[in-house]
């Protein structure tokens, strides 16, 4: 090293490490800024300086990429969330985008409810298209002091597109069999259940398996079918229970329960699945493995956990 590598260091770190522009790198130096320009080159070419940029969208993109070929998606949105406590609006905005370019004239679009599919429903802007119905996928909740947003969502879904609205004014969970089928068996509830399988497209989520998750707080199950439930589910689909392998596993629950089986679902030619956080980390990927999504919105950190787990699947 020479004299002019000395000073073309000392000008590289005086300009990238601390911040100073070219003129006061020169005022700093003693020189010229014509000749600090050449020095901060000249210490480039001689690689002194290394730059590297950190692109987020790239790593969004390879993120969404990787999700795609591990679960055979069509389609990974991901969503940025600065504040964990805006994880639920932030997948409902780019859950309402991503459903929004899929939903054409004259489609059957079926819906669930919940707080997920709520801010998806508000986070829709008027869509300009005909013809096409909402059906609800699930029944809906008589008696609760929980908000639950299911009525307020099918009308949200139908304001942006125009849209007429199929609904099943049922609870989603039944008593007893024998009052489910009943039910089910009037002309007009049996065609919105018709109407729901032949859906062209399908917005829901997955629900957790925790103490304080809707399904659990709505008045329908006993303290000892959640405790079954806990034993044997990772999530929920539509109110269908599904264990690690998506597999529905409560079996007696699905004879009372009202809406599209996890069988039918995956018969509809869009299924959009919006789900996030930590949480249901391990239904999203269940899910995801057994096929019910076609189309995917997940925060960042649930798409590297959902990820993980694939891996370590894979490697066992």
């Amino acid at each position: 090293m020479d004299a002019r590598d000395d000073q073309a260091l000392d000008a590289v770190k005086l300009y990238y490490e601390t911040g100073l522009s070219q003129s006061e790198v020169a005022a700093r130096l003693g020189l010229s800024r014509p000749t600090v320009s050449k020095l901060i080159q000249y210490g480039k070419d001689r690689g002194y300086v290394s730059i590297r940029i950190h692109d987020p969208r790239e790593q969004e993109s390879s993120l969404a990429a990787e999700l795609r070929a591990a679960f055979g998606l069509q389609e990974v949105r991901l969503a940025v969330v600065p504040d964990p406590a805006a994880l639920t609006r932030d997948l409902g905005k780019v859950g309402a985008g991503l459903l929004a370019e899929n939903v054409h004239d004259g489609d059957l679009v079926g819906v669930t409810w919940g707080q997920t599919m709520y801010s998806v429903a508000r986070s829709l802007s008027r869509q300009e298209r005909r013809g096409v119905e909402i059906i609800q996928l699930k029944g809906g909740v008589s008696y609760t002091t929980r908000v639950t947003n299911d009525f307020e969502t099918i009308t949200l879904f139908c304001n942006a597109f125009g849209a007429f609205a199929r609904t099943l004014p049922l609870p989603v969970i039944f008593d007893s069999v024998e009052v489910k089928r009943l039910v089910e068996g009037e002309k007009h509830i049996r065609r919105v259940m018709e109407m729901g399988r032949e859906a062209d497209v399908a917005v829901f989520t997955v629900g957790a398996i925790r103490p304080d998750a809707m399904l659990f707080n709505l008045g329908y199950l006993s303290e000892t079918e959640k405790a079954g439930i806990a034993a044997r589910a990772v999530g929920d689909i539509c109110s269908r229970f599904f264990d690690e392998d998506g597999n529905p596993c409560v079996p007696q629950l699905d004879e009372r329960t009202v809406g599209i089986s996890l069988a039918d679902l995956r018969g509809i030619r869009t299924r959009l699945l919006v789900a996030g956080g930590q949480e249901k980390v391990p239904a999203i990927e269940a899910a995801l493995r057994a096929g019910y999504a076609t189309h995917l919105v997940i925060d960042q950190e649930a798409a590297r956990e959902v990820l993980n787990m694939a891996r370590q699947r894979a490697a066992s």
